[in-house]
């Protein structure tokens, strides 16, 4: 394409795949400790703690990072990260690098898709990457429920040591628990306009955490859950209501509208200057052969 700037020229899928799951890396190293302390708030209360446990109380975003620092040490605040990671690589490779394409396969190649299109294509991405990266969530959240405490049994000592013992006491089943939990949470408007989502990010984050985060409270539990525990996730949702109430649904409130919105403009802001960093390169590349 003669005359033409890189940012010019459409990125093709792999700069768009791997650009994608770079940038949700980058996005989750910056956000992780609001998401460990969201998961730590939202399985608070489900069983009664014990030993090392027993005294210790989060409350509130702030309260439950310090409390975690206070007591587990800072590194705490990343359990699970390999996972999260591997999870990004895997989930918004798919889910955000995939997105155009599919959008384009179903307006045959038209610009200025309607409403309805790019909700089928978020949802067309979304259940690919949900059904390619469910293993991945399952063992982050697991590590970022288990505390780090001196006598306080640790249910898994390393990641690729998680999956197999996942696997073994619990079967595939227990990699894709809460598949269709996660489903549902993950399916979100995307649109190529980046000061749209300095304007946007936290307000959309404010609905989507209104909408999504008793479902979000629900598949946390259930994926954290040890066999036997809940026999579905209708089941762990009529628990929590019945043993705590309806405010249980919307535990972790703050720190996911938080980290959403915070992780939207990282990512976002990272996909794009690395789809134009990579375009520069293989710009360069291609002049000098």
């Amino acid at each position: 394409m003669v005359g033409l700037k890189p940012s010019d020229v459409p990125p093709p899928l792999g700069v768009k795949v791997l650009s994608a799951g770079t940038a949700a890396c980058i996005a989750d190293l910056v956000t992780f400790p609001l998401d460990t302390a969201k998961v730590r708030l939202q399985i608070q209360g489900e069983t009664a703690a014990t030993g090392a446990a027993k005294g210790i109380r989060y409350r509130g975003v702030f309260g439950t990072i310090s409390t975690m620092v206070r007591t587990e040490g800072p590194r705490s605040l990343y359990n699970g990260l390999v996972a999260g990671l591997q999870r990004q690589m895997a989930f918004a490779s798919i889910r955000i690098g995939l997105y155009d394409s599919v959008k384009s396969f179903y307006t045959r190649g038209k610009d200025n898709p309607n409403v309805g299109i790019r909700i089928l294509a978020g949802c067309t991405t979304g259940a690919l990457a949900v059904s390619v990266a469910q293993p991945t969530d399952v063992v982050k959240v697991r590590f970022q429920a288990q505390k780090n405490l001196q006598g306080v049994g640790r249910r898994y000592s390393g990641t690729m040591q998680a999956y197999r013992q996942i696997f073994q006491h619990e079967g595939l089943r227990g990699l894709w628990k809460g598949v269709f939990l996660f489903i549902f949470i993950c399916v979100f408007f995307i649109t190529d306009n980046l000061p749209c989502h300095f304007v946007s990010a936290f307000g959309a984050g404010f609905i989507t955490t209104v909408i999504a985060s008793p479902v979000d409270v629900v598949k946390t539990r259930y994926m954290n859950s040890p066999p036997g525990q809940y026999r579905s996730s209708l089941n762990c949702a009529w628990t929590m209501m019945t043993k705590e109430g309806p405010t249980a649904f919307y535990k972790g409130f703050v720190p996911s509208f938080l980290r959403l919105g915070s992780w939207n403009v990282v990512m976002f802001v990272s996909f794009e200057q690395l789809k134009r960093a990579m375009m520069m390169s293989r710009s360069r590349v291609e002049a000098t052969t």
